[in-house]
């Protein structure tokens, strides 16, 4: 997992690469969206804006997509670890991206104007005590866009 401290420093050190320059422009674009529902920007990345307290009851992993979550508003934990470590309770389905893993990891807080990269060694578990506002982005772990487009 990758804990930045600011929007500014994303943009420092991920400033080569469209799909990084993707993410700046999702983020920038989030007051005119409707939280909850998915957006695109061409065919490497998909965001939507969160505002809810909820607690993952398992781990969550990634294949072809790093998440990368860039705090609005409030602080969340998230528990995190290699997925080695982890036990699979449901295997890795290549139609949602996702498998779900169960154990203990380590747990860090994040909190306002925090961006946290997931990534796909590892799997994670969002733990909200509170409402938190959020940005999630999806973006492909590929280079460049994909090539069958």
């Amino acid at each position: 997992m990758i804990v930045l401290d600011s929007l500014e420093q994303f943009q420092k050190l991920y400033r080569a690469g469209r799909k990084w320059q993707r993410c700046v422009e999702a983020i920038n674009n989030i007051d005119a969206i409707q939280p909850g529902v998915a957006h695109s920007i061409g065919d490497s990345l998909a965001y939507r804006v969160t505002h809810d307290a909820s607690t993952d009851a398992l781990f969550v992993g990634h294949r072809r997509y790093f998440e990368v979550h860039y705090y609005l508003q409030g602080a969340q934990k998230i528990e995190y670890g290699a997925k080695e470590a982890l036990q699979v309770v449901e295997c890795y389905r290549d139609e949602t991206d996702r498998e779900y893993l169960k154990g203990v990891g380590l747990t860090e807080q994040v909190r306002e104007g925090q961006i946290v990269i997931c990534e796909n060694h590892e799997a994670y578990r969002f733990i909200s005590e509170e409402a938190v506002k959020k940005v999630i982005l999806n973006v492909t772990i590929e280079d460049g866009y994909f090539h069958n487009k």
